[in-house]
């Protein structure tokens, strides 16, 4: 029926219109959101250490893969050949420009599904997995995003989850609920305090694998580590 067949997600991003500026972000703000903040982003996450979280939590992507929080395309080196096709969704303009090259170094089809994770405007039950790498902590209304990934998979379908969030260590915690405000505005609405792996379980998945660390190369407060797969109920 038709809450099977694919959705016609674009492939030219002239298809999709780059939101204007936020009524908070005008002048000097909109710039850093829109032309700065993207390549800061694009040099802070092409570290070794975030690569090698990204092999992991890549490993086992197949088939029609939804990516959310596409960004600059840091993960395209990693997704699996098992890969058929990613609809990919991501806000910046600029952020699809620096991704070209690295889109352009695999033959896997890259194409824009859309500029928001929590409308997804993407037919029901058609992905076999979806892909989240450091962006559930920045979507402003996180619970309606997971509950549109768990729309748009196949019943069975999974959820990679590469996060931070959280921690479990009271003094971790009070710094992150003291640094987050801040936090949200230099780092594109990111926070520090969301129970990452609660969210996906109450959003209606069983994660089937998980580990949450303190990642060795970042601070603690910034560091919380959730990974992991969770499967559509």
């Amino acid at each position: 029926g038709a809450a099977r067949q694919r959705a016609s997600f674009g492939t030219k991003r002239s298809r999709v219109q780059i939101p204007a500026a936020r009524p908070h972000e005008r002048g000097g703000m909109s710039i850093y959101r829109e032309r700065i903040l993207p390549r800061l982003l694009d040099k802070i996450m092409d570290r070794p250490s975030s690569h090698v979280a990204r092999d992991q939590v890549c490993a086992g992507l197949y088939g029609e893969v939804l990516e959310i929080g596409f960004g600059t395309g840091l993960n395209i080196s990693h997704y699996p050949n098992e890969v058929k096709r990613v609809c990919a969704i991501e806000p910046s303009e600029l952020g699809w420009e620096i991704a070209e090259p690295r889109i352009a170094a695999r033959s896997i089809p890259i194409e824009m599904g859309g500029l928001n994770g929590e409308r997804l405007a993407l037919t029901e039950e058609q992905f076999d997995c979806a892909l989240s790498t450091w962006t559930l902590c920045s979507i402003p209304d996180v619970s309606l995003a997971l509950k549109e990934i768990h729309r748009v998979l196949k019943p069975g379908g999974e959820l990679h989850y590469l996060e931070h969030g959280h921690a479990p260590d009271e003094s971790v915690a009070r710094w992150q609920s003291r640094i987050e405000p801040v936090q949200k505005i230099i780092a594109g609405g990111c926070h520090l305090t969301r129970p990452i792996a609660d969210l996906i379980t109450e959003a209606g998945f069983t994660i089937v694998e998980s580990a949450e660390y303190y990642s060795p190369k970042e601070p603690k407060p910034f560091g919380y580590t959730f990974i992991g797969r969770a499967q559509r109920n």
